[in-house]
């Protein structure tokens, strides 16, 4: 492990990472506050924002395979500064334009940079963790992006309530912007790259998914952010739509965060100490309990806590899933297979977006807590099926 001393403390390249994960999350977290709100403005239906936004994440999830060689054969420090420029001036760009074509464009290539991002940073994340260490630093990233997203809806509700989108917009490039700098000063640097570059990234999700439990924890990552789809699309709209105010969707989604600051990095070492299957199952299960009384709840409020309180159960699966997927693949597997994995999110995002605009189209939106009560059901069922991993007893 690289390290210096910096007034008596170990500052790792770990610690650096987390340091820079929680202002360039923190600009996400502000962004992600107001972004379907924010197209619910121009396109005045949250069935319509749904369809939108499954539009981003088949993008990304098509840009996660076609760019496969790209990552291979580029320095993954080079790909992660890229990335954090084109984010600050994409957001400069969402503050100040309104067609909502062009918004969409942006959107779009938005989410390829999305792409670029996520698969070089956690690259670069597991090229410096060592093999014992990997659920624990994982977690320990997972715990600076949740205290960004405890962070930024407060100063984004607050900013949008009082002076509208656009300064959120610019507050949230000046974050991307400060990650890029510090990034560069911290001389993180990661230039391995692949000698055997994969020249038919077409053929690759068919070699992803022929191993049992690389489809099983790609499935039970989609989870997490089929999850996400309901507490940071729908419930915004659902509290904005009942005339609560935007600053509300903030104050909730400070209550959603703070579960996962207090408790992602323990339940990342229990689950490194004692396996993970366990730790899967019991986080899905809660989550189908939860949403199933969500259904039979009428209190807005009632329903808000309730979510708030399944922020446990998401601080079991969420850091896990991922750590999970670095300790079934080796070193030479990580550019190939990793932004295939993290098509998960996308998956996710598609299932619950699509599904959940097509149950608003005919029905209250009461019943979108059923579709999200029976999937995570089945994924808790099918978390039993996988290889039990104990990282603690690897030498």
């Amino acid at each position: 492990m690289h390290y210096v001393k910096k007034r008596g403390y170990i500052f790792t390249q770990i610690n650096r990472l987390a340091i820079i994960t929680l202002i360039s999350s923190l600009s996400v977290a502000l962004i992600g506050t107001i972004w379907a709100i924010y197209l619910e403005s121009f396109l005045h239906n949250p069935s319509y924002v749904g369809f939108i936004s499954t539009l981003f994440t088949i993008v990304a999830m098509v840009s996660s395979v076609i760019l496969i060689p790209y990552i291979e054969r580029t320095s993954k420090s080079k790909i992660y500064l890229i990335s954090l420029f084109f984010y600050s001036l994409s957001y400069i760009l969402f503050a100040l334009l309104s067609n909502i074509f062009i918004i969409v464009a942006i959107g779009i290539f938005i989410s390829v940079m999305s792409v670029l991002k996520i698969t070089s940073f956690g690259i670069i994340l597991r090229d410096k963790s060592k093999d014992t260490s990997v659920s624990k630093n994982i977690g320990l990233i997972y715990t600076f992006i949740n205290l960004s997203w405890l962070l930024g809806p407060l100063i984004a509700g607050f900013l949008a309530q009082r002076y509208g989108f656009s300064p959120v917009f610019f507050f949230g490039a000046g974050f991307q912007a400060l990650a890029f700098f510090l990034f560069v000063s911290f001389r993180l640097k990661d230039n391995r790259t692949e000698q055997r570059i994969d020249k038919n990234p077409v053929k690759l999700p068919f070699k992803f998914l022929k191993d049992k439990n690389r489809a099983i924890i790609y499935v039970l990552s989609a989870g997490v952010s089929f999850w996400w789809a309901l507490i940071y699309v729908y419930i915004p709209m659902k509290i904005v739509d009942s005339g609560l105010g935007s600053d509300k969707v903030g104050y909730f989604l400070f209550g959603i965060v703070v579960p996962l600051v207090l408790f992602e990095y323990l339940f990342g070492k229990i689950a490194a100490k004692k396996g993970f299957r366990m730790m899967f199952f019991t986080g899905y299960f809660i989550l189908s309990i939860i949403s199933l009384i969500c259904f039979f709840i009428t209190s807005l409020y009632i329903i808000m806590v309730l979510l708030v309180l399944a922020s446990v159960a998401v601080a079991m699966v969420e850091p896990t899933t991922e750590a999970y997927f670095f300790d079934i693949i080796t070193k030479e597997q990580r550019d190939r297979f990793y932004s295939q994995h993290n098509t998960a999110i996308d998956m996710g995002n598609i299932i619950a977006t699509f599904f959940s605009a097509i149950v608003l189209l005919f029905l209250p939106f009461k019943y979108i807590f059923i579709l999200f009560c029976v999937v995570t059901f089945l994924l808790a069922l099918l978390s039993l099926k996988i290889k039990n991993i104990v990282e603690g007893k690897k030498h």
